[in-house]
């Protein structure tokens, strides 16, 4: 199967520094398109409005992940972003909730300007640059931008697969990105979901035995 976030990496018998800081790199660039790629067209109500009992929106999971960029990339290696971030110790949930005066164009605006200051962190530093998360305690705090590009891989895919899971339910929209969807052609939808609640039946009753 073909690699979804982009082109098969670097084959090398020996592996460089600059081609694993390229890998990181571009497994961060999939998952923020795929993120982006889930709330292109949709209006200002679907894109801010809560999805989920916890209240998770498709333009919360795509800010707070841009600002989780903007920070790690940013304060921790002394290279602060230099627009305001949201001030989550006095609100836990102030960068899952843009404000209404913010238009979806500026926020998404603001998105970019926060992703591309991280971008130009790891283009600038070693992967063995240190530097320290304010909010960490402890020896966990110091970290190399090795890490925290580990560290944002995982925090970003996995909004990004939230959002995947929204935006389906929210309209029926699914796959990775517009270039490439990671789905299989020709699939008949709705026979695969009868197919899958079937199974689910049959492991049910089979789970149950045969009664008495």
């Amino acid at each position: 199967m073909p690699d979804p976030i982009g082109s098969d990496p670097v084959k090398s018998d020996t592996l460089r520094t600059d081609t694993v800081k390229d890998d990181l790199h571009r497994y961060l660039h999939g998952a923020r398109d795929a993120l982006r790629f889930k709330i292109d067209g949709l209006g200002e109500l679907d894109a801010r409005r809560s999805l989920t009992p916890t209240g998770l929106s498709l333009l919360g999971l795509v800010h707070h992940t841009a600002v989780c960029a903007a920070e790690h990339f940013g304060v921790v290696f002394d290279r602060p972003f230099p627009e305001p971030t949201p001030d989550v110790d006095a609100d836990p949930h102030a960068d899952f909730v843009v404000p209404p005066e913010v238009s979806l164009d500026d926020a998404l605006a603001y998105v970019d300007r926060a992703w591309a200051h991280a971008d130009a962190t790891i283009e600038a530093l070693a992967l063995d640059a240190e530097g320290t998360v304010p909010w960490w305690s402890g020896p966990r705090a110091r970290v190399t931008l090795h890490q925290a590009l580990v560290h944002m891989i995982a925090e970003a895919h996995r909004h990004a697969g939230h959002a995947d899971v929204l935006r389906e339910g929210l309209d029926g929209s699914a796959g990775l990105r517009p270039d490439s969807t990671n789905l299989p052609e020709g699939m008949d939808w709705d026979e695969h979901v009868a197919r899958v609640d079937r199974v689910a039946r049959e492991a049910a009753d089979r789970s149950v035995g045969p009664t008495a």
